[in-house]
């Protein structure tokens, strides 16, 4: 028996209680989420990290409810699949939902496409009234700090410091729901066009953390100004604003997170990992927290 077979079993037996037969299983993804194409049109997503921070359906249960509000006004995303409840679905203790399988193009994003589709998200996701957990991913990143040693005291001293700091800083801002984790991987070039997906982040806060999630990337470690450049204008120039200052403490809140989340999501991390990572602490400790 390999890692996979209990979760796959999981879904497929779950497809099968909806009167779905599965076909295939081809996996598209194998992390802490297993992602599976059961038919033509039908893809899993199962987590798999059972023993993760995470535990239980709560965060798909607000993916779900987001999700379904996206689709039905018209937003540029993936869709639940019509053919089962949207759930969450649990089954052998695996949480785990369903999507419609959506044909990926080798295409990369137009910049300017991806700040109007996150601006349009914005703008349907604001007209979403159903409660949602304030600066969630930022709030939790805080509570695993206090619960596991990750890093050396010092560097885990400077994360505390910076997401106490965030906290208080992107409180000052308007608030409505977010994607959460707007980042490239969550965002899909298809033959529908540009499409986002994975909404189990989703939370209320500033929109600029959003932004600064697409961004980070383009503007930290790669230094690409021109397509952040074009991301930020194409996200004005569809009805959306950007406060700098917002924009300027989401990058750090940013950084801050994906530092924390960096050893329970990567636990055995390739070179260039390891190199993002270090990348990502020593531009923290640049910034003192005042």
């Amino acid at each position: 028996m390999t890692d996979t077979d209990l979760p796959i079993r999981a879904a497929t037996e779950t497809a099968i209680a909806h009167g779905i037969t599965p076909d295939r299983c081809d996996i598209l993804q194998n992390s802490s989420t297993l992602v599976l194409r059961l038919t033509e049109t039908l893809v899993a997503r199962v987590v798999q990290d059972t023993s993760g921070p995470r535990q239980g359906t709560e965060w798909f249960a607000r993916e779900n409810a987001i999700a379904r509000h996206l689709t039905e006004n018209g937003a540029p995303v993936i869709p639940l699949h019509s053919d089962l409840p949207p759930g969450p679905h649990e089954h052998l203790g695996y949480p785990m939902n369903f999507w419609q399988f959506v044909t990926r193009i080798d295409a990369a994003p137009d910049p300017r496409e991806i700040g109007r589709t996150l601006q349009q998200c914005h703008d349907v996701m604001s007209r979403f009234t159903e409660p949602l957990p304030h600066l969630a991913i930022i709030t939790e990143s805080l509570a695993i700090l206090d619960e596991r040693e990750l890093f050396p005291p010092d560097t885990q001293q400077m994360l505390r410091n910076h997401l106490t700091q965030s906290i208080k800083a992107l409180n000052r801002y308007p608030q409505q729901p977010l994607h959460g984790d707007a980042h490239m991987g969550n965002l899909m070039n298809t033959t529908r066009g540009l499409l986002w997906t994975d909404w189990e982040d989703t939370f209320s806060g500033p929109v600029e953390w959003d932004v600064a999630s697409i961004i980070w990337n383009a503007q930290i470690l790669e230094d690409d100004h021109a397509a952040v450049k074009k991301i930020c204008d194409a996200y004005c120039e569809a009805g959306g604003a950007i406060d700098e200052e917002a924009l300027h403490h989401s990058l750090i809140a940013r950084a801050a997170v994906i530092t924390v989340w960096y050893p329970i999501l990567y636990p055995n991390p390739n070179e260039d990992r390891r190199e993002k990572l270090q990348r990502r602490i020593e531009w923290l400790q640049q910034r003192a927290v005042i």
